[in-house]
């Protein structure tokens, strides 16, 4: 396909560009096959928009015929136009809004049926990441940062009673798994293939953490195929058998509620039973997805955008948007899961319907807690990699459209914003423990939605390697870890700790997440600027003291950031 068969018009001159909080610029506005740009002709410096089509997530356009209509000129003397513009309204999937103004209602109407289609492209292999070539990255680096190969070999205490399977080495056992994944040792390859025809999708039991002090474990799964006639599958129940001893007791953490996972028996899903399953206890932790979960992003995005600057509209909205609601219960089902694994030294299986979202949320947002690994800036990108872009979260699917798109839900759902917005609260309510910024969650819930790598493309290891993504484009967490700005993704508060880190999930504990949903707003422009300030004070400090900085010095930055931080936010109120 030919990108130029979407241009209709290609530049435009004295076109207006207006974005918030900054004077309107005039210059000239370029369509390329994957970037709109902008650049003005003021004197004295050149300012330039570059924006990725993929990131626009709705294109609203409307034109004005002038020709014939009376307009004043000087003196008050009336004069008649012979011209038309028009006006195209640009939603990005990051939630920035830019207006444009073009003379020339042709060409508008070109501009906007461009962009329109060349942001919808469905072509995996037309996506800027196939053309994008970075100076820092070669095509022959390593792709990604870890294996589950690699995973397994550096975990020797998996070794005596844990295996690597490669069962799944072409796809066929299940499509949405990588192709070697971790099981019990006393399980082999067939009675896997008949486990995963028990679970829907194929995605039967894994391995996806393991406890360095106990030995304890987190698995996840699909739902198992019962059905109305409750069958039974004597694999399954021999995997989840051998992943604990005969005297110990395990968990199902099941992401929907009791009356869902019965409810789901009549189309062929269902649930454990407590007859089949004896070494296990089941316990329902309803959290929601798909639709009602989009919908949601979608309220708050409408609340934060309302500009009538009323308290108790803005409470109202925030509250019915029931976003914190949903943070809520995913750091509480967390929490559960660590809880079991920690302090009460039992294993655990975690499962929704697909075993896709909820359970990815879940299972990685419980690492965090017990795991001091994942919470540095390397760890925290291999545990995204493992977790979600190799366990099969379809990103494709779920983040083709955000929160201002017009198009009908189909099976958009903003899991991943929401776990980079829980692990946002995991860095407000510990500073110190985790060793990477707001901003590497602010690029990673960018590029989610629309990136110049490939990490996130496609719905799972198998659409990647039938594409060739691994081989045509690059990495973002290899970039991430190399590029110049890598300093900006570090937190240098950040003091190592071996210690579980429990959330708090009081209601005053949560808060929204400014820094990503009123990005782009006033008061995010003098908070940005605040930060600045205070990160540069604290870094400055950091170095001239050394490597030697004690805990309770970096405590007294951070108060002093937060007391600021407060400062600064009754200043915007008032």
């Amino acid at each position: 396909m030919e990108f130029s068969e979407h241009i209709k018009t290609a530049n435009v001159e004295d076109v207006v560009l207006k974005l918030p909080f900054q004077p309107p610029a005039t210059g000239t506005l370029c369509v390329t096959g994957h970037h709109l740009l902008f650049s003005d002709r003021k004197e004295g410096g050149i300012r330039q928009l570059l924006l990725l089509l993929r990131n626009i997530d709705a294109v609203e356009k409307s034109v004005e015929n002038l020709l014939g209509y009376p307009q004043h000129g000087k003196a008050g003397q009336s004069q008649r136009t012979t011209g038309s513009s028009g006006t195209i309204i640009i939603k990005c999937k990051d939630l920035r809004i830019l207006q444009l103004d073009i003379p020339g209602m042709e060409e508008c109407l070109n501009i906007a049926s461009s962009i329109e289609a060349l942001s919808s492209l469905d072509s995996v292999t037309d996506m800027y990441p196939f053309f994008h070539r970075p100076r820092e990255l070669s095509l022959n680096d390593p792709w990604g940062l870890s294996s589950p190969e690699q995973d397994y070999a550096q975990t020797e205490r998996l070794w005596d009673r844990w295996r690597l399977s490669k069962v799944n080495s072409d796809f066929s056992v299940c499509p949405s798994y990588p192709g070697a994944v971790i099981v019990p040792r006393a399980v082999d390859d067939d009675t896997l293939i008949k486990a995963a025809r028990f679970r829907q999708g194929g995605r039967f039991p894994v391995l996806c953490y393991c406890h360095q002090k106990n030995s304890m474990v987190i698995m996840r799964s699909s739902q198992p195929m019962t059905g109305a006639n409750r069958k039974r599958c004597r694999e399954d129940e021999l995997l989840l058998q051998a992943v604990i001893d005969e005297s110990e007791l395990g968990y199902i953490i099941d992401t929907r509620s009791a009356h869902q996972a019965h409810q789901a028996r009549m189309t062929g899903g269902g649930f454990e039973s407590k007859s089949c399953y004896r070494s296990w206890r089941r316990m329902h932790r309803h959290m929601e997805r798909g639709k009602v979960l989009q919908e949601s992003l979608i309220k708050l995005v409408e609340a934060c955008g309302d500009t009538s600057h009323n308290m108790d509209r803005w409470l109202s909205k925030l509250e019915n948007s029931k976003w914190l609601t949903h943070i809520h219960t995913a750091l509480s089902t967390a929490g559960l899961v660590a809880e079991c694994v920690e302090r009460d030294a039992h294993s655990v299986l975690v499962h929704g319907s697909e075993g896709m979202d909820t359970t990815l949320l879940v299972t990685s947002l419980a690492q965090l807690i017990l795991d001091p690994t994942s919470r540095t800036l390397r760890g925290f990108l291999q545990l995204i990699e493992k977790d979600w872009v190799q366990a099969g979260h379809p990103f494709q699917q779920r983040c083709s459209r955000s929160a201002h798109s017009h198009a009908r839900l189909r099976q958009e759902c903003p899991s991943f914003l929401l776990l980079l917005d829980c692990v946002w609260q995991l860095w407000r309510q510990f500073p110190l423990a985790l060793e990477f910024s707001e901003t590497l969650l602010l690029r990673l819930a960018q590029d989610a939605y629309a990136s110049d790598y490939g990490t996130f493309l496609c719905n799972n290891e198998q659409e990647r390697c039938a594409l060739g993504v691994k081989e045509n484009t690059h990495c973002l967490f290899q970039f991430l870890l190399r590029c110049k700005e890598r300093e900006q993704y570090i937190n240098p508060l950040y003091e190592p700790t071996e210690l579980a880190i429990w959330p708090s999930v009081q209601p005053q504990s949560l808060q929204l997440w400014t820094g990503l949903f009123l990005r782009w707003t006033e008061y995010a422009e003098t908070m940005n600027k605040a930060r600045e300030e205070i990160w540069t004070i604290v870094k400055e400090h950091t170095e001239r003291n050394g490597t030697e900085e004690s805990t309770q010095t970096s405590l007294n930055h951070y108060n002093t950031f937060t007391v600021m931080e407060n400062f600064m936010d009754e200043l915007t109120i008032l």
